[in-house]
């Protein structure tokens, strides 16, 4: 499979397989081990506190998710060890998140850990070890170039594609990466039925949709214990109050439900979150003609390879699971201009652009600011929060 790193003559890699105790990690450790390398599983071990068991498909990384690990490693036939992660894990993911929403904007966690945690505490560690590759059951393909260079590249399945979280990825940390079910245009039910004919016990558990630290699906309720409660005032376009929340953190750009609007719109039509002011804990919203989007500018790009040496035309995902929308995107130094074919909505600061040339990954950059068919949005920087 072209997912694994490429010599011009095939070696036996020294592997280190990240399990998360899912059915995906799993079934990527066996293919690993199975294609010769020598592989060791690692479960990591993110939250100091664990809870015993998840409920249904909320969450992850429970004591119940570690047990999965070792059961799976076990019919592998693998090594298996429990790395502690937890602080850094904190630090890095848990506490940006937190923070990104307390400055009006809405990140991406899973995005985050992946370039904080699983291919950076993770990878070095695995190389200081003298491990040869990190793997992950995400759904991408590496494709290794006649140059030797390794290119990002989306999932044979476009359906199950996880490119858009791993465009943070660099070309060193690319070149130590390995995506083990990246190129099978197979179904979720075939990798499960994979994973029984391997003997696998993950082959039916259920996949983990939600934040994996948030495990009973309560965004806003896992804020308001960490930000507490801040009753401020949700404002039309005119500025004229038309309700009240009880804290800007819990909305995002584009909402339309749970806005409670004490006063209707004019037209009767329904009304959207246009803007968060983190400042004076202000919520705008409006028509949603008003979210259309025309370009962006974005901050911290991180490409996967060489960066572009000046405008072209790409493709772009917004959002996890995103459609891609043609672009035409320039880096200027530590940021990246975005000016989209034709206005876009749903857009909202902290959330990642990732560029696309055909299924290939250019970089990704965090969005900072947008600008809108009728007028600007400009965010503030984000305060320090304690949490």
């Amino acid at each position: 499979m072209n997912d694994f790193p490429q010599p011009a003559e095939p070696r036996k890699l020294r592997v280190l397989a990240a399990m998360s105790g899912g059915v995906d990690s799993a079934v990527a450790a066996a293919r690993a081990a199975e294609a010769g390398h020598d592989v060791t599983g690692v479960h990591l071990a993110l939250s100091a506190d664990p809870q015993s068991f998840r409920t249904g498909a909320r969450g992850c990384c429970t004591v119940e998710d570690s047990r999965d690990a070792r059961r799976a490693a076990d019919v592998i036939g693998i090594p298996y060890y429990v790395w502690d992660l937890a602080e850094r894990f904190r630090e890095d993911v848990v506490a940006d998140f937190v923070a990104e929403y307390a400055a009006g904007r809405t990140p991406n966690p899973c995005l985050r850990c992946n370039e904080k945690i699983k291919f950076a505490a993770l990878l070095d560690k695995a190389l200081a070890l003298g491990f040869d590759a990190v793997c992950t059951g995400h759904y991408a393909t590496i494709v290794t170039r006649e140059d030797g260079a390794r290119e990002l590249h989306r999932a044979g399945d476009a359906a199950k594609d996880q490119s858009y979280v791993l465009g943070v990825l660099d070309e060193r940390q690319l070149a130590h990466a390995m995506f083990p079910l990246g190129d099978t245009p197979a179904t979720k039910d075939e990798i499960r039925a994979e994973a029984e004919r391997r003997g696998l016990a993950v082959a039916r558990k259920p996949d983990s949709h939600d934040i994996c630290f948030i495990a009973d699906g309560d965004t806003q309720g896992f804020l308001a214990r960490r930000l507490g409660s801040a009753e401020g005032a949700i404002v039309d376009e005119s500025g004229e109050r038309v309700g009240t929340h009880q804290g800007a953190y819990g909305f995002t750009i584009g909402q339309r439900k749970g806005l409670r609007l004490g006063v209707p719109a004019d037209d009767g039509k329904p009304r959207y979150v246009l803007d968060i002011s983190p400042v004076d804990n202000t919520v705008t919203v409006g028509p949603v003609e008003a979210l259309d989007v025309t370009s962006l500018t974005a901050i911290r790009p991180r490409w996967c390879g060489a960066p572009p040496a000046g405008p072209a035309a790409y493709t772009a995902q917004l959002r996890a699971h995103g459609e891609d929308v043609p672009v035409t995107a320039e880096p200027h130094g530590d940021e990246l201009h975005v000016r989209f074919d034709a206005p876009v909505r749903g857009v909202a600061p902290g959330q990642a652009v990732v560029l696309y040339d055909g299924t290939r990954v250019v970089g990704s950059a965090t969005i900072a600011t947008t600008d809108r068919a009728a007028r600007t949005t400009r965010h503030q920087e984000k305060p320090a929060v304690n949490v």
